[in-house]
């Protein structure tokens, strides 16, 4: 055999590798590593940014806004445009050239034809009157499995939909806040005071209960008094996109994975999984949007908890392979073991004292094939399938260059030109959104609507008695 075809790892040299060999590295090298990932997320993430370094959300075409925005026919679009002059004009690159809109004008496009269009048409997303929004958490503790692209693909989809969408990031690797050009100085601009606050509320409870009883109250430190001060509103920010704001994460949001045990020992009252739900209730958040995205972390950690607590719908991404299927599955597995722990402490309490015992539910749940490949995976996705029958979403969310190169620009599939990409390209990759943002809807919309149904049976059972 020929030295050209041995493998590579035959015949290594211990001297040219003890001359190749770095220095042993102490934990300042931890710094300097992230001080250089630091330096390069900023100066790719600035590609995505616009002079004044804000992000910058692209103009859409006409073509775009009839094809996949608004059910209008091209022709009817720019009639209606001339019969309108105040309505937004959009501006031409060219004399004579396609006409660009921004997202705000699309906005407004909407709500005239809305208002003035066929009654026939659905201009308007449906949203029952009166009911809060809609709380979605996606959630695996898999890494790699799309869990914050489909989060960030399906918020941007709903605001293309017409939907006013807050995002919430629960990640303190701050992905998501990236995605949506977050700068999140600290813990202060993240759920962290949230949580906070709805802790140091219970405690000052029991410090009522404590001196009602002649007992000394527990202090409440300089983080609480803080946070007591803190709203909802004091941590959403706007993004680039005009009905998507965000409350961003940033690596300080982990602490509360540290401290937020502290505190359920300090009053094991305290329900901390109610935190984030009680506090976006109390602040009116819920009422202010239509759909509010959770991305998590990928570990069933307390935020991940909270995050779960919160919602009213759970989407799980996972890829069609055997590994991905089993972590899944121990993922449900934790979900059960936790969520039922919780329900039976609280139960036994609730028994003893003649209460309601606690029962977590969610509107839906749904496992969601991402990163697909029919190729090579079509078999183990129609395995996956049978074995979890209805609770997987029936779309594979198809792998296209498109993803990888939206990835690779700092944007989401909706925020890229299709003008960058080949046509086909683009509408192959915009496709597969596009079905597991229809799937989803369709998801949302039965829910909704069964709560309307539940919502005037109610109604009609109050005026019987009466």
């Amino acid at each position: 055999m020929s030295s050209d075809s041995l493998p590579p790892y035959f015949n290594l040299s211990p001297d040219k590798a003890f001359a190749d060999l770095t220095p042993p590295e102490g934990t300042d090298g931890f710094a300097e590593v992230a001080e250089a990932c630091r330096a390069g997320r900023d100066d790719l993430a600035s590609r995505g940014l616009s002079e004044d370094g804000s992000r910058k959300l692209r103009l859409f075409s006409t073509w775009e806004i009839t094809k996949y925005i608004l059910p209008v026919a091209p022709a009817h679009f720019r009639r209606v445009l001339r019969q309108n002059p105040e309505l937004p004009q959009g501006s031409s690159e060219t004399e004579g050239g396609a006409k660009w809109f921004t997202f705000e004008e699309v906005l407004r496009l909407r709500a005239h034809f809305a208002a003035e269009g066929s009654k026939a048409k659905d201009y308007l997303p449906y949203r029952p009157k009166g009911l809060p929004a809609k709380i979605v958490a996606v959630a695996n503790f898999k890494g790699g499995v799309g869990k914050t692209s489909t989060c960030a693909h399906l918020a941007m989809s709903a605001a293309l939909d017409g939907y006013k969408v807050l995002m919430v990031d629960l990640d303190s690797q701050g992905s998501m806040t990236s995605i949506f050009g977050g700068q999140i100085e600290d813990e202060w601009s993240t759920v962290f005071p949230l949580l906070a606050r709805h802790y140091a509320q219970h405690l000052q409870g029991d410090n009522q209960r404590r001196v009602e009883r002649g007992e000394a109250p527990q202090p409440l430190d300089e983080t609480l008094s803080e946070a007591l001060s803190k709203s909802a509103r004091d941590v959403i920010h706007p993004t680039h996109w005009p009905n998507i704001d965000l409350i961003g994460a940033q690596l300080n949001l982990y602490w509360s994975e540290f401290q937020i045990p502290v505190w359920r020992m300090q009053s094991r009252g305290w329900k901390l999984w109610d935190a984030l739900s009680e506090v976006l209730e109390a602040d009116g958040v819920l009422d202010d949007y239509d759909l509010i995205f959770l991305d998590t972390p990928p570990a069933l950690g307390y935020l991940t908890i909270n995050g779960l607590a919160a919602a009213d719908i759970l989407l799980v991404p996972l890829g069609a392979s055997f590994l991905e299927f089993d972590s899944t599955g121990r993922f449900f597995d934790m979900l059960h073991s936790t969520f039922a722990s919780i329900e039976e402490g609280e139960n036994i309490a609730a028994r003893a004292l003649g209460r309601d015992e606690l029962a977590f539910e969610w509107d839906a749940v749904r496992a969601v094939i991402t990163r697909y490949d029919g190729a090579q995976q079509a078999e183990m996705a129609g395995l996956i399938q049978a074995y979890m029958g209805r609770r997987l979403a029936p779309h594979r969310q198809d792998f296209t260059a498109l993803i990888g190169q939206a990835g690779e620009s700092v944007n989401g599939i909706y925020e890229a030109d299709y003008r960058d990409f080949n046509r086909e390209t683009y509408a192959r990759g915009r496709a597969t959104f596009d079905q597991t943002y229809a799937s989803f809807k369709e998801l949302l919309l039965g829910v909704w609507r069964r709560d309307e149904m539940a919502q005037a049976s109610e109604s009609k059972g109050m005026e019987t008695a009466q």
